[in-house]
This record gives C-alpha cells, sequence and structure tokens, in this order.
C-alpha cells in the first residue's frame, strides 16, 4: 500500500502507524458513573467501510495525518494534515 504524505510524497505504508479514529469522542461528565468513562476510555466501535483515522508518519517527516480510508478494501480516499483537517464528532 502506498499513501500520499502531504509533505512527503507518495510513500510506502511501512512507514506510518495507524494511531486509532480521527472522530472527537464526546467525554462523560465528571459527575458521571464510573461506567461512563470505562466506555470513554476503552470501547472502541469497529466500522466498515470508510472512516477517518489518525495515522503518524513515524519513519518519514513525524508529521500527524488524518485518512479518509475504506476499512473494506483498503483503499485510501484522502490524506490530510491533522492539524489543518476537519474536526468530527463521532
Amino acid at each position: 500500500m502506498r499513501i500520499d504524505c502531504p509533505l512527503c510524497g507518495e510513500r510506502d505504508s511501512r512507514e506510518f502507524h495507524y494511531r486509532g479514529s480521527a472522530k472527537l469522542l464526546d467525554r462523560p461528565a465528571a459527575d458521571a458513573p464510573e461506567s461512563a468513562f470505562f466506555d470513554y476510555v476503552y470501547l472502541r466501535g469497529n466500522p466498515t467501510g470508510r472512516n477517518r483515522e489518525l495515522w503518524h508518519h513515524e519513519l518519514g517527516c513525524r508529521a500527524w495525518l488524518v485518512v479518509e480510508r475504506d476499512a473494506t478494501s483498503h483503499e485510501f480516499h484522502s490524506v490530510a494534515l491533522a492539524e489543518t483537517a476537519k474536526r468530527h464528532r463521532e
């Protein structure tokens, strides 16, 4: 697989490290039950199809990227620097 880094150009995917979903999560209120915090920290969906993901270009420019990728076909649809990418809630 190849990833088109906005700073380095097209690179082998082995230079990058997947870091999880790029969607924002709603933190529970301070007075929420312990189970709400457990869910917030540990439980994540495993959706198929297009997903926004956070990747780190570890063996290159070390930039953080938001990647839109199809988790079923592994096709990359877009890559943007995390600092300039639009933020979305889950």
